[in-house]
């Protein structure tokens, strides 16, 4: 029989028996459903869980922190774990690491009109900005020919307020001004009143910058804070210092507070954070608590995924028993094909194409049906399910089920191979009936 006949056979065997048809076909809907309903919901969790790092941080960025108190280096001693610029320059050949900066950081206020806002202000590389991805709603990024000039985090311009009466407004400063003071002062702007005893006897100097831009990013770190030149807060720092009294340990080798590094690939951060601590540095980045996110959404993606899995193998024993009764209502077909000349390996794969159909076509219905209820889950029954989801930890993002297409597809050939698995027994059992057997039984 050629390949067509056989085909055309499957399909009027199968509808000779709707009703059992329909049944097995059924039960490999449901187990598909669970299979692919129960992994979207993990998709779901672990996208959810990524919504949520992002929130705290960029997930290419690492900190980098010294792993040994600061203090004098001498020439040719072990320097591991302190940020110079020899080790700086071993982090930049890390694979993965596509760009490094040494940063400098100091709280200082920032004075515009009468309004004022205390904040950190961060030294880096003007030139690493763009390479770090960073993008501006107003202005724009710092340039290494920049002078007493200062790049703004998003949400910065809403904390300037009047420091005589504690007012803040609903509405961002203009931060876009070279009218600009920095200072070390927290009591700058703050009318003196007799006996305060506020204890401010360091007259600080004021330094007047102006403010060259405003990042666009409203949700990582960077809104929080404000950028300028290194070696410019450097200088800053160093009078600062001067002026507190305080005394700084002499250095052979300039070594710097911490670092930035940002990672192309936020799936190399985890292996860029190993080799940093392998370095003796220590490290901090959101993208270590998205791997342990991850993994617990791994398990619970396994445990839903596992009783999806149930689901299936009970279709799997359906459509073995449907093909069993199958036999032996055609046992006298089976007989006259064998004895008319048909090949045993024709009869085989018949019995298997029938189950595989089987499984193809609830494959096909369950994978449509599952898209259904994600919509569902994602629209109608969103707040139900993220009340729910929230009890086991996960919380919900902007969607609570998501479904890959290429889910979709392992679950339809999934479905299939589940289907001829099922039949393999009872196809093979046709094979190996004897045909005088069949037809004297009949």
């Amino acid at each position: 029989m050629s390949n067509f006949d056989i085909l055309e056979l499957c399909f009027r065997n199968l509808l000779r028996r709707r009703a059992r048809t329909v049944l097995a076909v059924t039960g490999v809907v449901v187990g598909t459903c669970a299979i692919v309903v129960m992994l979207s919901i993990g998709f779901g969790l672990a996208a959810s869980f990524q919504e949520q790092i992002e929130s705290y941080g960029n997930l290419h960025m690492i900190e980098v922190y010294s792993g040994r108190m600061g203090g004098p280096v001498a020439v040719g001693s072990d320097d591991r774990g302190i940020i110079n610029d020899r080790n700086l320059a071993k982090i930049e050949k890390i694979k993965g690491v596509a760009a490094v900066t040494p940063v400098a950081s100091e709280y200082l206020t920032i004075a515009i009109g009468k309004k004022v806002a205390g904040t950190e202000i961060m030294g880096v590389k003007p030139e690493v900005l763009e390479k770090f991805n960073y993008e501006v709603q107003e202005g724009r990024l710092l340039k290494e020919t920049d002078k007493n000039a200062i790049l703004f985090g998003n949400q910065v311009p809403y904390w300037f307020y009047d420091p005589n009466n504690y007012v803040w407004s609903d509405k961002p400063t203009n931060v876009m001004t070279d009218k600009i003071i920095l200072t070390a002062n927290w009591d700058y702007g703050r009318k003196k009143t007799s006996g305060s005893g506020s204890g401010q006897d360091i007259v600080y100097k004021e330094y007047k910058v102006k403010g060259i831009g405003v990042l666009a990013a409203e949700n990582d770190q960077s809104a929080y804070r404000v950028y300028m030149k290194l070696d410019e807060l450097e200088k800053i720092q160093a009078q600062v210092r001067k002026e507190r009294g305080e005394r700084v340990l002499p250095s052979v080798t300039k070594s710097y507070d911490r670092a930035l590094v940002y990672v192309g690939n936020i799936n190399d951060s985890s292996a860029v954070s190993k080799e940093l601590r392998n370095m003796e540095f220590q490290t901090w980045s959101p993208s270590d608590w998205l791997d342990a996110m991850k993994q617990t959404a791994r398990m619970i993606q396994g445990v839903l995924g596992g009783i999806g899995g149930i689901s299936l193998f009970v279709a799997a024993l359906g459509i073995t028993n449907t093909m069993i009764m199958s036999i032996y209502e055609r046992t006298k077909e089976i007989g006259v094909m064998k004895v008319i000349g048909a090949n045993l390996r024709d009869i085989r794969k018949m019995f298997l194409l029938e189950a595989g159909m089987i499984g193809f076509i609830g494959g096909a219905l369950g994978s449509m049906v599952s898209c259904l209820i994600s919509l569902l889950m994602n629209t109608v029954l969103r707040d139900v399910i993220g009340m729910a989801l929230g009890f086991i930890g996960g919380g919900y993002g902007s969607s609570i089920s998501i479904v890959p297409w290429w889910v979709v597809v392992a679950a339809l050939v999934f479905a299939t191979a589940i289907g001829m698995a099922a039949g393999f027994y009872p196809a093979r059992r046709a094979m190996n009936l004897s045909a005088l057997e069949s037809l004297r039984n009949e």
